[in-house]
């Protein structure tokens, strides 16, 4: 008599997300984005003024702002180049490109950009931890410096002038998350003990979150925060400065595009002052730190006439920089990504086998 074997039990349907869920989001983001532009706007200011105010812009200011926002493209692959050793400033302006118009574009962009970042720098020949290792860096300095930046406007608002209530609580709380940040990342790579006790920690926060949905645990955070310790505490010592200063460079960049914009439409320093334009764009940036829409659209523009209008300047000629501001860093990198997406997509002689790319002493992982 010969044995049967057991048979295993059929695999469970992997969990999809409800439609309305998916639905929904897109739906609430729209409302968002037509209640700013097709509601708050026309009833903030005179359509027909902004336009006037765009028109009469002159030569010189439209090829001063187009520089300073070739520019503000160009300083997002600094940072970059600075958290992968080895990838070539082309190939950083082609992913950094594609990525942004794919963030500006489509709800939950942000996602979608990761997985073509990987996609890409695997084309290219580096390894997933390597592009890992990037991404979390990358972020987390971005995020370091959406934080400092209100603290830094706060400062300089109290050497001018007396700070509102709205802006201190916003500038503590920028101080509180910055510290909490910094000192967590201090503890995550001083050791790789404190490394898996903060990886098990936020495993438990992550459960807990899941366990409503009727999600598994999560597992195994211990061995990816130690492992993100062990590839990231050399590229960190080596290069630290030079990625701290082009996160800020890249940050302030995008300041100058508005500054630029603000006095190309005729807002004088007397009516907004630079560090009073510093204070709404940095906390207007704080607020992209969740994102509502793709790319802040609605929140940003909400966010910023309104602060800037509030700081003295003219509404027309606010609602007309800010809308100037945002078609240069908003706007414009979405064909610039759909043309560097076709250059990747049809360009071979980039191409690397897989985990190829050149090493150096700051990539010591073999896989």
């Amino acid at each position: 008599m010969t044995a049967v074997a057991p048979q295993a039990p059929p695999a469970r349907p992997p969990r999809t997300t409800p439609l309305w869920r998916r639905v929904l989001t897109p739906l609430l983001s729209l409302a968002l984005v037509g209640a700013v532009f097709f509601w708050f706007l026309p009833q903030f200011t005179s359509l027909s003024d902004v336009w006037s105010a765009v028109a009469a812009m002159s030569w010189t200011s439209l090829a001063l702002l187009g520089v300073a926002a070739l520019w503000n493209l160009a300083t997002y692959q600094f940072v970059m180049v600075a958290t992968m050793p080895g990838l070539r400033l082309r190939e950083a302006t082609v992913s950094t490109l594609t990525t942004t118009a794919v963030s500006n574009t489509v709800v939950g962009g942000a996602a979608l950009s990761l997985g073509l970042t990987y996609g890409m720098n695997s084309s290219w020949g580096f390894s997933r931890s390597r592009t890992s290792v990037s991404l979390l860096l990358s972020g987390l300095w971005n995020n370091f410096a959406k934080l400092g930046l209100p603290v830094l406007a706060l400062a300089l608002l109290a050497l001018s002038s007396a700070p509102t209530t709205g802006r201190l609580l916003a500038g503590l709380g920028g101080i509180a998350g910055l510290v909490a940040a910094v000192v967590l990342l201090g503890l995550l790579l001083r050791s790789r003990e404190s490394a898996a006790r903060i990886g098990t920690g936020a495993g438990r926060v992550a459960s807990a979150l899941l366990r409503p949905f009727g999600r598994p645990p999560a597992q195994g955070w211990d061995l990816a925060t130690t492992k993100f310790r062990d590839r990231t505490v050399l590229l960190l010592r080596a290069r630290w400065h030079w990625l701290t200063l082009a996160t800020l460079v890249s940050h302030l960049s995008l300041f100058v595009v508005l500054l630029l914009a603000l006095r190309s439409v005729g807002v004088s320093a007397e009516q907004v002052g630079v560090v009073e334009a510093l204070a709404v764009f940095a906390f207007a940036r704080l607020l992209t730190a969740i994102p509502f829409t793709p790319g802040g659209l609605g929140v940003i523009e909400l966010a910023l006439i309104t602060g800037l209008a509030a700081a003295g300047g003219d509404r027309p000629l606010v609602a007309a920089a800010v809308l100037v501001f945002r078609g240069l860093t908003y706007v414009l990198p979405i064909p610039l990504g759909v043309a560097t997406y076709l250059f990747w997509r049809h360009n071979r002689s980039w191409r690397r086998e897989p985990n190829s790319a050149p090493r150096t002493e700051l990539v010591p992982e073999t896989t």
